[in-house]
């Protein structure tokens, strides 16, 4: 047994006895008479601190409604002792006992009306929040209790489970999401694997088994190997570099590179795809083009370049515009293209989503996912506007 219940309850029974000493020297009680109520609230004190310790146990399984009920009850019974005491002793005459008995009787009736009534709405609450939590229990995690109006303690009870419910239904809406990513990468990755993977095989079998001799046809095979090798090494590069982006690293990296610099680099490397369709790359960096940004931005405006040159049919227009505005650069990227629908709009960055159903062109749709993942690294921001039909306008702003 712990001695904090006794020593509270010896606390509670002296602050009661000092109490009633001080109420009988207000009174008019002197001298003699006040050490007599002192040695007669000795054994009361003491009588109280017992049954305040053996109370504990006792109730410790009781209800909300037994346990005031019982207050209730121990208020009364000691005042009416403590009465019968002073009227054995003489200090109160029969008539003024009998008088203070029926009013302390009255007292036991309202302690316990009191207790029941107040415990009604204890009850409820008790109740509601173990339905609740038993549905919880049961996977039903839109379950809420909500205000209970039965105190602040059981009120910060129930915002608590709430707060608790909403925060595992988070973390379960965040786990299915990865594991849909998951199976998404596996889809994904497994189905343009396949047609780079069957490129390979199919050139080494035709050479290993001598069905390809004559120089010609042999280079154009080996020039067809370097095609899927290339497809492979971009396919890998974009996994890799989506799943190790480290948001906070990225962000402190300094700028080394000017943005003339890099829109120049990456209209070099997608020229020949251009090209090859009899598209025009234009550019205009208005102003822009000294400014200083992240080497990882080339990666993200070659992304965007070779979706809008992979989408844009012969003889239409590619353009990179690049412009300051309010403390930031943007760079935009439209094109003359097919578009998007407005309904795909919102999923065109999702990893591993393609706007192909056949997924009859090249790459795992992580293009988009992963310039995002960048931009957003850097602290800036993406947007998209298309229209079917109308051609897409892909906008970078980055701070500087």
């Amino acid at each position: 047994m712990t001695w904090r219940p006794v020593a509270l309850a010896a606390a509670v029974a002296a602050v009661g006895a000092a109490g009633t000493i001080a109420v009988g020297a207000l009174a008019g009680m002197e001298g003699s008479e006040l050490t007599d109520l002192a040695l007669l609230l000795l054994p009361a004190a003491a009588v109280t601190v017992v049954a305040s310790v053996l109370a504990g146990p006792l109730l410790r399984r009781a209800s909300f409604r037994g346990r005031l009920v019982a207050v209730a009850l121990v208020a009364a019974v000691a005042s009416l002792a403590n009465l019968g005491a002073l009227a054995a002793l003489m200090f109160v005459d029969a008539h003024d006992a009998a008088l203070m008995g029926s009013l302390l009787a009255y007292s036991l009736g309202a302690g316990v009306a009191a207790g029941l009534v107040a415990s009604r709405s204890q009850a409820r609450a008790v109740d509601r929040l173990t339905r609740t939590a038993a549905r919880l229990a049961e996977g039903d995690l839109d379950s809420r209790i909500g205000s209970l109006g039965a105190g602040p303690e059981l009120d910060a009870l129930a915002r608590t489970l709430d707060e608790m419910a909403e925060r595992v239904q988070r973390s379960i809406a965040a786990e299915r999401t990865a594991d849909r990513v998951r199976r998404d990468l596996i889809t994904a990755v497994s189905h343009d694997l396949r047609t780079p993977l069957a490129g390979l095989r199919a050139v080494a079998e035709a050479i290993e088994d001598g069905v390809v001799d004559d120089p010609p046809t042999l280079r154009r095979y080996i020039a067809d190997l370097r095609v899927q090798v290339a497809t492979l090494s971009n396919l890998v590069d974009d996994l890799f570099e989506l799943v190790q982006l480290e948001e906070e690293a990225v962000l402190h990296e300094p700028p080394r590179a000017r943005l003339e610099d890099v829109v120049g680099s990456v209209v070099d490397a997608c020229r020949s795809q251009a090209e090859a369709k009899g598209l025009v790359v234009e550019r205009s960096l208005i102003g822009a083009g000294s400014a200083a940004c992240s080497p990882r931005i080339a990666r993200v405006l070659q992304n965007l370049l070779q979706n809008a040159i992979r989408h844009t049919p012969a003889d239409g227009t590619v353009r990179i515009e690049a412009r300051r505005r309010d403390g930031a650069v943007e760079v935009v990227v439209s094109d003359t293209g097919e578009g998007i629908a407005a309904d795909a709009l919102d999923r065109v960055f999702d990893p591993f989503w393609r706007a192909d159903p056949s997924r009859s062109e090249p790459g795992a749709g992580l293009g988009l996912a992963l310039a995002k993942r960048i931009v957003e690294a850097l602290g800036g921001d993406i947007r998209v506007e298309s229209a079917p039909a109308a051609g897409s306008r892909f906008a970078v702003v980055l701070p500087t």
